[in-house]
């Protein structure tokens, strides 16, 4: 590691802490004995989506807790477990690899909101699955 002050190639590291999903050191130049911190973290793959007609999409977060947000939209769920549960998703589908069917997405999202709220679950399927009419509500309903 480059020292931050006087750009000297060699640095020690006195003092490191794993912090969350990162690593802080702690370092001295070899040559002048500045101290100065350094910030690790692991970046993320770069996740893509196959669509069900076959299409490669980059993963969205974004679109991800958009959909999400909107089935627990004046729902009695604190933001902060909705925003838990984005987070837990995201992380299981890192480790699934570079692809990651959409089918798949959706079925997680499922689980995860059935075991936070049945109304936003429902909400959720009826986009997801696609309902066409209250037949569909009605049988999804009997499943809960």
């Amino acid at each position: 590691m480059q020292c931050y002050y006087c750009k000297h190639p060699e640095t020690k590291v006195t003092n490191k802490r794993d912090i969350a999903n990162e690593v802080r050191r702690r370092r001295e130049c070899l040559k002048c004995h500045k101290r100065f911190t350094t910030y690790e973290k692991v970046e993320p793959l770069e996740l893509y989506v196959i669509k069900k007609d076959g299409k490669r999409e980059k993963f969205s977060k974004e679109k991800l807790a958009t959909g999400v947000m909107r089935a627990f939209e004046k729902r009695p769920v604190p933001l902060e477990k909705i925003q838990s549960m984005l987070v837990e998703i995201e992380e299981m589908l890192q480790k699934k690899g570079k692809e990651v069917q959409s089918s798949l997405i959706g079925e997680v999202v499922m689980k995860k909101i059935e075991k936070l709220d049945k109304i936003a679950y429902v909400r959720f399927a009826s986009v997801y699955k696609d309902f066409q009419d209250v037949s569909d509500f009605k049988k999804e309903l009997r499943g809960l």
